[in-house]
């Protein structure tokens, strides 16, 4: 596989993410520099991991930092916790991953074998197991975090344990990873425009990023789809 131009997709997320960030701080008459950062730098990384590429950690690391602390400013400690003690590592973990699988780095690399990582797929009882551990691992997370007063525990709970899982997938490049990454997003869209509802901060960016994130994760479906054959 030797696709190593974005598509008109591709384009369309990262101008639009652009964009909307452009005409959100005019509407509201701030310019929201963190948020902004975090969400084109997210949208940047999850483009470039649906086209297997393995530059997608650079931007990774810019956005699960900043990303840990808006979420620590917004009270939704699960994801906090989750981007900073597990994405953040993972970046690096991921990067290593990939190069062990064939992702190149250049264009001397890329001969003979493509730029793309090689992906994989679970069969059907793994994917049953995969189903039924998250979906306890997400019930018992969600009475953890609301035993600590998290305002939104049980969405929480699934964007955190489905995140875990989903990140653990994308480092060893099983394509079941954006399953759980629609959902997650689904989830985060919902979370987010809740914490615009009460005036958090950066919410209103933040909607946007996992929009796009969204659009990007049914593209990577797809695409992984094709390259996990």
């Amino acid at each position: 596989m030797k696709e190593k131009v974005l598509s008109l997709y591709d384009w369309f997320l990262i101008v639009g993410v652009i964009a909307s960030n452009v005409i959100y701080s005019l509407l509201t008459g701030s310019m929201d520099v963190v948020g902004s950062v975090a969400s084109i730098a997210g949208v940047l990384c999850v483009v470039l991991v649906a086209k297997g590429s393995i530059w997608n950690y650079l931007f990774g690391i810019v956005n699960v930092s900043l990303y840990a602390y808006i979420s620590y400013k917004a009270s939704l400690y699960g994801d906090a916790a989750l981007n900073a003690l597990y994405y953040v590592p993972m970046q690096f973990v991921g990067f290593w991953q990939w190069r062990k699988r064939g992702a190149a780095m250049s264009e001397a690399e890329a001969q003979g074998k493509g730029v793309q990582v090689k992906a994989r797929r679970f069969s059907w009882k793994q994917r049953a197991f995969l189903f039924i551990g998250c979906a306890v691992a997400v019930v018992a997370g969600g009475f953890v975090l609301q035993h600590f007063g998290d305002p939104q525990p049980f969405k929480d709970s699934t964007t955190t344990v489905l995140s875990i899982v989903a990140q653990a997938l994308m480092a060893l490049a099983f394509m079941e990873q954006w399953a759980l990454w629609i959902i997650t997003n689904v989830v985060s869209v919902v979370m987010w425009v809740i914490c615009v509802s009460r005036g958090e901060a950066h919410a209103g960016v933040m909607v946007i990023m996992w929009t796009f994130y969204l659009l990007n994760s049914i593209n990577g479906f797809r695409v992984w789809l094709r390259l996990s054959r």
